[in-house]
């Protein structure tokens, strides 16, 4: 009997389905509550939530946050915390609107010249990231806390945006630079579609791929059914997307006016879908590249690495301190390139844009999974709590709650979320 209980005791414990699938239950748990949240709102709303008018606005209204939130990462997941993204997007959108309104007409001769949009950005993107690499040289260098400098960056960055404008709303910005913006640019449907197929190849060919690199050092591998599931997943949502956004059709007045600018006539009974937005598209390239750089890059090991352990990062040679000025350049640099996007997106400057943000980005990272206490974080996870925070947001306003108490449940969902994951990481064991 006692050979019979211990070889029961002895035997494999049987895997689950979840497990044999290698899903990451948190990430599932994010997924499965947004589209609770998202069924919610569209029956509350009678179905108005869920059409492609209202999820293509829900995309470009999330981007500007979800690029910030992706380089909030990379702050949070080394132990610092930036409260300044929200004013350094409005100075570096400053920036951006008085190089192609007051400046650069003068030199290039003119409005919408070709060169005005390029020339705004890449201004813009180095102001952000100089200005990120100063907060960065403050905490790095000079061993001011992260939150003190951010605080004080709060304060400096809104009022030097003001300055720059003297106080006025700036437009209507460059045409091409507008592009950014959303639903001034995008890539209609036949674009879209092809882009879809390009990254459903992509993403079949990365499993694929990873399999094989898998079973080349001798890893556990899952089955090939289960492969085969998530490809047909990630197909399906990819493809999903783009269908949506293809079916919220192009006003009639509007394509009127694009067939007249080309000299010809629009035939009788044509749609034309808008398709991925430019910003959309944007977002997903710097998901991309974030989590390569996090995953497969020594910048990358060297972030979590310091996350982790701080100490035991500087002692096996890791320069923490410069490290420290990379990962707030990029934060600055990211929120330049939010700050274009939102600008575009609303045409003009205004002295309130971002206002707010460092609070919405934060909860992003936070309701993603990035641990305050640092060392974990996904970039994946961060767009996922952008889009559930602006989802959350949304379906309030379209509901008609009132702003103040739209805050307080964007407030309350903030600690419900860190409350979940410190839970969530007692009951697995994780650090």
């Amino acid at each position: 009997m006692a050979d019979t209980a211990a070889a029961k005791g002895d035997a494999p414990r049987r895997k689950s389905l979840l497990d044999t699938l290698e899903v990451d239950t948190r990430l599932l748990g994010m997924i499965g509550a947004f589209v609770v949240l998202c069924l919610v709102f569209n029956i509350i709303t009678d179905g108005r939530f869920l059409t492609p008018r209202n999820v293509f606005n829900l995309t470009i209204q999330t981007v500007s946050v979800a690029l910030m939130a992706t380089g909030m990462v990379f702050v949070i997941v080394t132990r610092h915390i930036d409260l300044s993204v929200g004013s350094l997007l409005a100075t570096c959108s400053a920036v951006m609107a008085m190089t192609q309104t007051a400046i650069l007409p003068d030199l290039l001769g003119g409005l919408n010249h070709p060169l005005t949009a390029p020339i705004a950005l890449v201004i813009g993107l180095c102001v952000g990231a100089l200005i990120g690499a100063f907060n960065g040289w403050l905490i790095g260098y000079l061993t001011i806390p992260a939150f003190i400098v951010t605080l004080g960056g709060l304060l400096v960055w809104r009022n030097v945006a003001w300055y720059l404008t003297n106080g006025q709303t700036i437009g209507p910005l460059d045409a091409n630079f507008r592009l950014l913006g959303g639903i001034n640019g995008t890539l209609g449907e036949t674009g879209s579609w092809i882009v879809g197929i390009v990254a459903v190849v992509a993403a079949l060919l990365a499993l694929a791929s990873g399999r094989r690199s898998k079973k080349a050092h001798d890893f556990p591998v899952k089955p090939l059914w289960a492969e085969i599931l998530l490809g047909a997943i990630m197909a399906a949502v990819i493809l999903g997307f783009v269908a949506v956004l293809n079916a919220y059709d192009v006003p009639e007045n509007r394509l009127e006016r694009l067939f007249e600018a080309r000299g010809e006539t629009m035939p009788e009974g044509y749609t034309e879908g808008y398709g991925i937005p430019y910003s959309v598209l944007l977002l997903i390239i710097v998901a991309i590249v974030m989590t390569v750089v996090a995953r497969k890059t020594r910048l990358g090991r060297y972030i979590f690495a310091t996350g982790g352990n701080p100490d035991a990062a500087e002692l096996s040679g890791i320069n923490t301190r410069l490290l420290t000025v990379k990962v707030f350049a990029i934060m600055g640099f990211l929120c330049a390139l939010s700050a274009a996007v939102a600008s575009a997106r609303l045409t003009f400057h205004s002295n309130d844009i971002g206002t707010l943000d460092e609070l919405r980005v934060i909860a992003a990272a936070v309701i993603g999974g990035t641990a305050l206490a640092g060392g974990i974080g996904t970039i994946y996870g961060a767009i996922l709590g952008a889009l559930i925070m602006q989802s959350l947001q949304s379906g309030m306003a379209m509901v008609g709650v009132d702003a103040p108490f739209q805050n307080i449940v964007v407030g309350a969902v903030l600690v419900v979320a860190v409350l979940v994951d410190i839970l969530y990481r007692k009951r697995t064991g994780a650090k």
